[in-house]
């Protein structure tokens, strides 16, 4: 197999300009790599496309080891290996579960590449956890996120741990001087992939009649329908005030925050990622390392602190070639932020608005998973065969270990839940729906 193969099974036609430069660089030479390229620029599938070509399928060793800032983004990650169908086998490690447990499973597994979390990652090395002796690639994916999270020290210890003559792959949206600190310089490319997306990105402004921002907000939603549309707010509490009063008012949000049980975080972004909520209620953690296929709509509740917060907020939506729009929501006499778009306009909220819309979709629990030896073509079997759906029926799957999520078309939600108890793969199944 091969680059060919590995894009067809991930559904894409060609490579964008900064892969293509990506890739000829590494099939030409061993030196480091900085790229500059904003988040959801396919960053990841640039490196994995880069690495994979020169790996050894012949060989249980690891040979590549990602150090990434998130639970979330190190297994979606592995998510994008695993999709690419490659002969080598990927594992996420992070926290939430006991390094022991870790241990036990990559012992087992034997990983080409691992994912990992800076702290994770130093815990498994520090414990001689795994050989590292055949590591020819060290990737430091949303580097600067790493920064900002505090894990330079972790990572710089790292460095010192991982064998010294690897290439060394960094990925950024913003430069840093530190950078400096993790790559061989007398042979280091460095390829700025960051571009502007302004002709593709609308920008407006909307100025409250009161200090309560909360009906703008829910009138705005309400000119928005059939959206996607992600609300960012500067505080845990504002979020869940917020989220509480979008439900109150007949919307379906999601709600996503550092100080929310990671089982509650990751199953928000289930539904806001399958189409189940059409609107995502968070701070700032969700601006930054999240695969957000398709959002309309970005729109600062709160200002952010930042130009950089800024960048990494408008940068969840008009993606790759598509279109979007952002909106800052003022208080009285509150100005616009300086470093919003030069062309932002007043955005005039329509005299007669629709009633909320609902989601396309919804989240069904399905209590199979991998051990039951359930796969996401058996899932979509199921439900063909006894629901009486089509494959535009169903939307995203993820499997877990003794269960899934699917997205299911709300119109067929009612013969969903009536095959509850019926059998896969001889084995009776448990459908409930995901609130």
């Amino acid at each position: 197999m091969g680059i060919t193969d590995y894009l067809q099974n991930l559904h894409i036609d060609r490579l964008s300009p900064m892969q293509e430069q990506v890739l000829s660089f590494f099939s030409r030479g061993n030196g480091d790599l900085l790229l500059l390229s904003p988040t959801g620029s396919g960053k990841t599938i640039a490196y994995l496309l880069s690495v994979l070509t020169t790996m050894k399928t012949d060989e249980d060793s690891l040979q590549t080891v990602v150090i990434l800032p998130t639970r979330e983004l190190c297994n979606q990650s592995l998510d994008v290996l695993n999709h690419m169908k490659t002969p080598f086998r990927g594992f996420s490690s992070h926290g939430g579960r006991s390094t022991m447990e870790e241990h036990r499973t990559i012992s087992q597994q034997h990983p080409h590449i691992i994912f990992g979390t800076p702290g994770k990652l130093l815990d498994h090395l520090q414990k001689s956890n795994f050989d590292v002796s055949a590591v020819r690639y060290i990737v430091l994916d949303e580097f600067d996120k790493c920064l900002q999270m505090g894990f330079e020290n972790e990572m710089q210890q790292l460095m010192r741990l991982l064998p010294t003559g690897c290439r060394h792959i960094l990925l950024s949206a913003t430069d840093t001087d530190v950078a400096a600190k993790f790559l061989r310089l007398e042979c280091c490319k460095r390829i700025d992939a960051r571009e502007d997306i302004s002709h593709r990105l609308r920008s407006y402004w909307l100025r409250s009649e009161t200090a309560d921002k909360l009906p703008l907000l829910c009138s705005l939603l309400l000119s928005l329908p059939e959206t996607a549309s992600i609300v960012f707010v500067n505080y845990r509490e504002s979020v869940e005030r917020i989220f509480d009063e979008l439900c109150q008012q007949g919307f379906e949000p999601a709600m996503y925050h550092g100080g929310m049980e990671q089982k509650d975080r990751e199953r928000s972004l289930y539904k806001f990622m399958n189409g189940s909520r059409n609107v995502l209620v968070c701070t700032d953690i969700a601006s930054r390392g999240l695969d957000f296929q398709q959002v309309d709509n970005i729109i600062h509740y709160h200002t952010a602190e930042s130009p950089e917060v800024y960048l990494h907020r408008v940068g969840r939506t008009a993606r790759w070639d598509k279109t979007g729009q952002t909106f800052h929501l003022l208080g009285a006499n509150e100005p616009l932020p300086p470093f919003a778009d030069a062309d932002t306009a007043a955005y005039v909220v329509p005299a007669i608005l629709p009633e909320p819309s609902q989601p396309k979709m919804q989240t069904i629990y399905v209590g199979k998973g991998k051990k039951d030896k359930t796969s996401k073509k058996d899932i979509v079997g199921f439900l063909c065969k006894n629901a009486d759906m089509t494959m535009k029926d169903i939307g995203r799957i993820d499997l877990f270990e003794r269960f899934a999520y699917v997205a299911v078309s709300r119109p067929c939600l009612k013969r969903v839940l009536q095959v509850s108890g019926q059998k896969i793969k001889g084995q009776r199944v448990l459908l409930e729906i995901i609130n």
